[in-house]
C-alpha cells in the first residue's frame, strides 16, 4: 500500500479510533450494532446487529459471543478469526454505531409517610416526592369530623435519631394566614391528627 493511500485511510479512520477511545469502557449488549471495518479487506466491512443470545455472525469469522465485551476485546476476536486469511494479522476496527433500545424509565419513585389519627384513612400513604402537608392529608381522604384541625403535628426524625415536632393549624392555613401547608415531606414523615375536645 503507498503512503498516500496509507495516510487517506488513517484520516478516513480517525474519528472511528476517536470513537473507540471513548467507548473503551463499554460493554457490549444484546441489540447494538456493531460496525466492523478490516483495513486490508474492503469486502469484510459491514454493520452486525448483536443477536438476542450476544452474538454475531460474520462471513469468514463465523459466529462470535460478544454480549458483555469490550469493543476492544471483540476487536481483538475478530482480527484473530480473520488472520489465516491474510498474510499477517489484519487490522481491524470495531465501533458501536448504535445502541439496543433501553426500557422505558421506570415508574416515578415515591415515599411513605404515616398518618395517624382523625384522618379519613390513616395509615401508611404513599406520595410523590415533593408532596405537601396539605396535598397528602388530601390523598388520606381529608380529615374527619372529630379532627383537633388546630393542633396538628409533623413529626420528622433526622439522620442523626432525633425527632422534630412541628405543630401546625390547619384552620389558619385554610384562611391563609399560614404557610405551614406547603410543607414539603420527606420518606418517614408522619403528621398525627389529634381528636378534638369535647369544647374544642
Amino acid at each position: 500500500m503507498s503512503i498516500l493511500r496509507r495516510l487517506v485511510a488513517a484520516l478516513f479512520l480517525l474519528p472511528i479510533l476517536a470513537l473507540a477511545a471513548t467507548a473503551q469502557d463499554y460493554r457490549v449488549r444484546a441489540g447494538d450494532t456493531l460496525q466492523i471495518e478490516v483495513l486490508e479487506d474492503a469486502t469484510l466491512n459491514r454493520s452486525a446487529i448483536v443477536l438476542p443470545d450476544g452474538q454475531i455472525s460474520l462471513p469468514v469469522a463465523g459466529t462470535i459471543r460478544v454480549a458483555g465485551r469490550s469493543l476492544a476485546e471483540v476487536q481483538a476476536e475478530l482480527a484473530s478469526r480473520l488472520a489465516p486469511g491474510f498474510a499477517s494479522t489484519p487490522t481491524v476496527f470495531v465501533t458501536l454505531s448504535a445502541l439496543a433500545e433501553r426500557p422505558a424509565a421506570s415508574a416515578p419513585r415515591t415515599i411513605d409517610i404515616f398518618i395517624l389519627g382523625a384522618a379519613n384513612t390513616p395509615g401508611k400513604v404513599q406520595v410523590s416526592p415533593g408532596t405537601t402537608l396539605l396535598q397528602a392529608i388530601a390523598q388520606a381522604g381529608g380529615l374527619s369530623p372529630f379532627a383537633a384541625k388546630k393542633r396538628i403535628q409533623l413529626r420528622r426524625v433526622d439522620k442523626a435519631g432525633n425527632e422534630r415536632i412541628y405543630k401546625l393549624d390547619l384552620d389558619a392555613i385554610e384562611r391563609g394566614a399560614s404557610s405551614g401547608g406547603t410543607t414539603r415531606l420527606v420518606s418517614g414523615d408522619v403528621i398525627v391528627i389529634p381528636q378534638r375536645k369535647l369544647f374544642e
